[in-house]
């Protein structure tokens, strides 16, 4: 392409001469973007296709330009578009940078330099070392894969770069979205009802930004669904049998929250165990899936017993499953998975003679144990017995049941039992 086709197509994206729609701002990453970028490093975001990353890059040169940035000083270089396709090797993007410096000419010294969906370029952590080497810009780069961070990348970027990944929606975010009021104890007392029949949506559709905005949920489900498949795996590993990865994404779609062996599900599947393994990597790598291990002192153990599987949103789940309210169990205890993980807690579940859905691990010491229950009312002993051994193998004074509706606290066998809703636990 010729330099003034490049900087056409890239003026589409870019506040040079207009603003750019940002969508509904995501302030927690907006905060936290603006606290790394004062290290000097290289950010790399991550996190599923369609979680708000190109949302949130475009929020943050918007806050940039607000705080004083000339436009000028940013460049969003979008890797999907169109007019693109065919040149992407690290020439090219040799070939964006210099037409940008010589026909938009920026005023300051150092620019801010947007990469989206780097991944496609072979080879482009070499370019990006470049720059941050020669101090001429602060760079972030962003894409839907945790191979992103592959072995070549993290020996050229190793002490130079900071990661952060986004999520869908957590519940205060879409409650943020459909305008319900939660910011205060006043909102929460006062607003209740509205609360909980949002978190009954939330927990079908999921927490996709524009999921949470649009009308057309399953639509826009069914093409996420079919795009993580295809594009983030299939054809960046270059898999043939693309319909047995389907049928093994939906196998563990529909059975979340259970614990479950490579050697069983290869026999369901129908594929060789190296194949199930391989695959069930990808699926993680491209945020589709998280696989959980039990909780064990020796890292062997850990390595062999069967992982607990969960989804990166509720939206997806339901596209391929049953009825929801045959799966409302399920649905709440991937919910309380992905709020933990936002939390940056270390996460294992536990099992001896009962089950405890969760074990939170700080440092070397298990610190709490969680249960998960959408309907204690004729589970509750089962669960509290759970939690109970759980407590008594961890030393642990304190557990927690999160519940549909129970709020209340017990003293069982000399040890404290809190149960709090799902709705309350999410918003503390």
């Amino acid at each position: 392409m010729e330099k003034d086709q490049i900087i056409e197509a890239l003026a589409e994206w870019n506040f040079w001469t207009r603003q750019q729609d940002t969508g509904i701002p995501r302030r927690a990453y907006g905060e936290l973007l603006a606290k790394l970028s004062a290290t000097g490093q290289i950010i790399v975001i991550t996190g599923a296709r369609r979680s708000g990353k190109s949302t949130i890059i475009r929020q943050r040169i918007q806050q940039l330009n607000t705080n004083g940035v000339d436009p000028k000083d940013c460049l969003y270089v979008n890797l999907e578009e169109p007019k693109f396709m065919g040149d992407l090797t690290v020439g090219f993007l040799q070939q964006i940078y210099d037409a940008y410096l010589e026909i938009v000419n920026p005023p300051g010294k150092k620019q801010y330099i947007f990469l989206d969906e780097v991944q496609l370029i072979p080879g482009w952590e070499k370019f990006v070392r470049g720059l941050h080497e020669k101090g001429k810009a602060h760079i972030i780069v962003s894409g839907s894969s945790a191979g992103l961070l592959s072995q070549e990348f993290a020996t050229a970027l190793t002490g130079r770069h900071i990661d952060v990944t986004v999520y869908p929606l957590r519940f205060k975010e879409f409650l943020w979205f459909r305008n319900v009021p939660a910011q205060t104890q006043l909102n929460l007392a006062s607003h209740s009802g509205e609360i909980k029949r949002t978190l009954r949506e939330y927990l079908e559709v999921g927490g996709f930004p524009l999921v949470a905005l649009q009308e057309e949920k399953k639509r826009i489900l069914t093409a996420y669904f079919d795009d993580i498949l295809s594009k983030d795996i299939a054809e960046r590993h270059r898999i043939k049998k693309i319909e047995k990865l389907k049928k093994l994404a939906i196998f563990y779609l529909t059975n979340l929250s259970s614990p479950s062996s490579f050697r069983r599900v290869q026999k369901f599947i129908g594929l060789s165990l190296d194949s199930v393994e391989r695959y069930s990597q990808y699926l993680q790598e491209a945020y589709l899936l998280f696989f959980v291990q039990k909780f064990s002192y020796s890292l062997k153990e850990q390595e062999v017993n069967p992982r607990k599987v969960y989804c990166i949103d509720n939206g997806l789940k339901n596209l391929v499953s049953f009825r929801m309210s045959e799966n409302m169990g399920q649905l709440y205890e991937n919910t309380v998975f992905l709020e933990l993980l936002q939390r940056g807690k270390e996460i294992f579940y536990w099992k001896s003679k009962k089950e405890c859905d969760f074990v939170i691990k700080e440092g070397n010491k298990v610190r709490l144990a969680i249960q998960v229950c959408s309907n204690l009312a004729s589970r509750q002993a089962e669960e509290v017995a759970g939690l109970l051994e759980a407590m008594e193998k961890f030393k642990l004074r304190e557990g927690l049941i999160i519940t549909g509706e129970e709020d209340k606290k017990m003293q069982v066998s000399g040890k404290k039992v809190r149960f709090i809703p799902l709705w309350k636990w999410l918003l503390t």
